[in-house]
């Protein structure tokens, strides 16, 4: 049996939290879909992209998950995050695992500037 959804899930947070997009990305599936509210971003190329994004905008993010819900290869996540430039008080994501990696991700999330 392959990595379960929560280890993946526990590895995915330690890696945003320290910024390391390269540990982010390889979470994912080569051929990964992430949903957004600014589009669809397929495979890991894209992902990248848009998690250099992300980590750009929350720089030394303090991640806090208010409400997490697993069932067999799904998640449901809300969240919060404090950075240095941006804040988020209304993440909420979704996740599909598949063989130890993500396979499918929603994101929904407003960022305030901090200051």
């Amino acid at each position: 049996m392959g990595v379960a959804p929560e280890e993946v899930f526990r590895r995915h947070v330690a890696a945003l939290t320290t910024g390391d997009v390269d540990a982010v990305v390889a979470d994912y599936a080569e051929d990964a879909v992430v949903l957004t509210a600014t589009g669809e971003y397929r495979g890991r190329a894209a992902v990248r992209d848009l998690v250099a994004g992300l980590v750009e905008a929350l720089p030394d993010v303090t991640l806090k998950a208010t409400h997490v819900a697993f069932a067999d290869d799904a998640l449901f996540l809300q969240w919060t995050a404090d950075s240095t430039v941006n804040r988020v008080t209304d993440g909420v994501d979704t996740f599909i695992f598949a063989d130890g990696q993500i396979r499918l991700q929603t994101i929904s999330c407003t960022l305030t500037p901090t200051r």
